[in-house]
């Protein structure tokens, strides 16, 4: 199974909601039947812009990190999310069988996170992402981009 975000257009079809997620539509055959199950994310503009950030923020950590070679973007973008998301507080503290901790990110979909927590969590992230990610930087236009969430 996979997930994938999409946007609806005019006249029914689903379109991925960028070039991350239409690069990981190739793996499905044209012309064939898939079965799609739906969910209604909270309040879709503001979602799209909670994946802008993430977005913005894992392209500035690449671009930092240009020595690094991903075997799978994508896969490395889910890892980056959740850490950024655990690094914002928003994590699920478990014991693993050797009794070491494991630390999780919490799911931010709707089913698993109301509005109220999620706008505190997006808050909480642009915290995380200016310590941890952008702390060092001057640059004037990463800086303006970054003040556009806000």
């Amino acid at each position: 199974m996979m997930k994938v975000e999409m946007i609806k257009l005019p006249g029914g079809s689903l379109h991925p909601v960028n070039e991350r997620e239409l690069e990981r539509m190739t793996r499905f055959a044209n012309g064939t039947q898939h079965s799609v199950d739906i969910k209604l994310a909270r309040n879709p503009s503001f979602h799209r812009k909670v994946f802008a950030f993430f977005n913005f923020c894992f392209e500035y950590w690449c671009a930092e990190n240009s020595g690094l070679a991903f075997l799978d973007e994508a896969a490395q973008f889910d890892t980056f999310r959740r850490q950024l998301t655990v690094l914002a507080g928003y994590y699920v503290k478990t014991y693993k069988f050797d009794g070491s901790v494991r630390i999780e990110a919490k799911s931010l979909s709707y089913g698993d996170m109301d509005q109220d927590e999620f706008e505190q969590c997006y808050s909480a992230l642009i915290n995380a992402a200016i310590k941890h990610l952008f702390g060092n930087t001057s640059d004037p236009r990463v800086l303006n981009q970054l003040r556009s969430f806000f």
